[in-house]
C-alpha cells in the first residue's frame, strides 16, 4: 500500500489568500484626508482637527442628512439610474411635514384645523410626500422610456416649485417640541445609522438585493431571468424617494422650520458621497458600508476647509474635482474588469 504526500510547497501555494474588502481602500482615504487636515490644523491653527469631540459631532450631524439621501441614492446607481430629485424632494417633504406640525397658537398656521398634531403625523406626511415623487420617477423610467437623468431633473423642478407654491414663499415656522425632537441631538445621526444597516442588510442577503445588483449588471439577462425589472425599478425609486421625505423631516426639525429653498445641492452631495464610497455609475457594484464611508469622506473634507479656513466658494470648487476625480476612477476600475 502506498500513500502519496503532497508537498508543502504546494499545500501552501494552494491556501487561500486573504483578501480586504473593497472597503478597506476607501477607508485608507479617509484616514489619510483625516491625518492631512490634522497637520494643516496644527499649521494652520495649532489645533488639531481629529482631537475635537465637538467637531466631530458637527460633522456627523451635517452630514446625517445627507447620508440618509445617499442611501436611497446608492440603490439607484447600483441599477446604473440616476436621481436628481433627492433635494427638492427634501424641500418638499420639509414644508409638508413642517405643516402638520404647528402649534395650535400660531394665528399664520397653514393648516389651522390640523395643529398640534402626534408626532406620527407630520413623520408620514413627509414620507409619503417622498414616496408618490419617488413612485412617479420610477414610472416615468420604467413604463415611458425616459432617461433617468431626464425624468429626475422633472421632477426636481416640479417639486421645487411644489415647495414654493405649498409655502407661497414663507417659512413654515413655530413647530412642536416633540417635532423638534426629532432633529435635536444625535437624532439624525442615530435614524442614519439605522436605515444604513437595514438597508446594508436588505441588499446583501434579500432576493431584493439580488434582484438590484442583477439589473445593474445586465439588465436584459435580468429580463431574461425572469425579473420584473420595471417593478423593481418602481421599487427602488419609491425607496429613494421615501428616504429623502425622511431626510427632508429630519431637516425641518433641525431647523424648527419648513422652508422651500432646503435641500439645495443635497442630491449632488449624495451622489458624491455614493461614488466616492465605490458604487460604479455603470450600475451592478456598490455597498451601503462604501456609501457610509464616502459621507464621512464627503463631511470631513467640507469640514476641514472650514477648519483651515478656506473660503466657500472654493470648497464648491473642489467638491465638483472630487465628483470629477471619483468619475474618472471609476471608470478606470471598470477598464480593469472589463466592463
Amino acid at each position: 500500500m502506498t500513500t502519496s504526500t503532497v508537498p508543502a510547497s504546494a499545500s501552501i501555494g494552494n491556501a487561500p489568500k486573504f483578501k480586504l474588502p473593497p472597503e478597506a481602500s476607501i477607508l485608507m482615504v479617509l484616514i489619510g484626508i483625516s491625518l492631512f487636515f490634522e497637520a494643516l490644523g496644527w499649521y494652520v491653527n495649532g489645533q488639531s482637527f481629529i482631537f475635537n469631540l465637538e467637531r466631530l459631532q458637527i460633522i456627523i450631524l451635517q452630514m446625517s442628512v445627507i447620508g440618509i439621501i445617499a442611501v436611497g441614492v446608492n440603490m439607484v446607481i447600483i441599477t446604473s439610474g440616476i436621481d436628481l430629485s433627492s433635494g427638492s424632494v427634501v424641500a418638499a417633504a420639509a414644508v409638508v411635514s413642517a405643516s402638520l406640525a404647528q402649534v395650535s397658537d400660531f394665528p399664520r398656521a397653514i393648516f389651522p384645523g390640523l395643529t398640534d398634531l402626534p408626532l406620527i403625523w407630520p413623520i408620514l406626511a413627509g414620507m409619503t410626500t417622498g414616496l408618490l415623487i419617488g413612485l412617479l420617477n420610477g414610472s416615468l423610467i420604467a413604463y415611458t422610456a425616459i432617461p433617468p437623468f431626464i425624468a429626475t431633473l422633472g421632477t426636481m423642478v416640479a417639486a421645487r416649485g411644489f415647495a414654493k407654491w405649498f409655502t407661497g414663499g414663507m417659512p413654515v415656522s413655530m413647530l412642536t417640541d416633540e417635532f423638534a425632537w426629532i432633529g435635536s441631538g444625535a437624532n439624525p445621526v442615530y435614524i442614519f445609522l439605522i436605515i444604513a444597516m437595514i438597508f446594508h442588510i436588505v441588499l446583501r442577503y434579500t432576493r431584493f438585493g439580488k434582484f438590484t445588483y442583477a439589473i445593474g449588471a445586465n439588465r436584459q439577462a435580468a429580463l431574461v431571468s425572469g425579473i420584473n425589472v420595471n417593478r423593481h425599478l418602481i421599487w427602488i425609486y419609491a425607496i429613494a424617494g421615501l428616504l429623502s421625505g425622511i431626510a427632508g423631516s429630519v431637516t425641518a426639525a433641525r431647523a424648527i422650520s419648513g422652508q422651500s429653498g432646503m435641500g439645495v445641492m443635497y442630491e449632488l452631495d449624495a451622489i458624491a458621497a455614493v461614488v466616492i464610497g465605490g458604487t460604479s455609475l455603470v450600475g451592478g457594484l456598490g455597498r451601503v458600508t462604501g456609501t457610509v464611508i464616502g459621507v464621512l469622506i464627503l463631511g470631513v473634507m467640507m469640514s476641514g476647509f472650514t477648519f483651515i479656513r478656506i473660503d466657500a466658494y472654493y470648497q464648491e470648487m473642489v467638491k465638483g474635482a472630487i465628483i470629477v476625480i471619483a468619475v474618472i476612477a471609476d471608470q478606470y476600475r471598470n477598464k480593469k474588469r472589463g466592463r
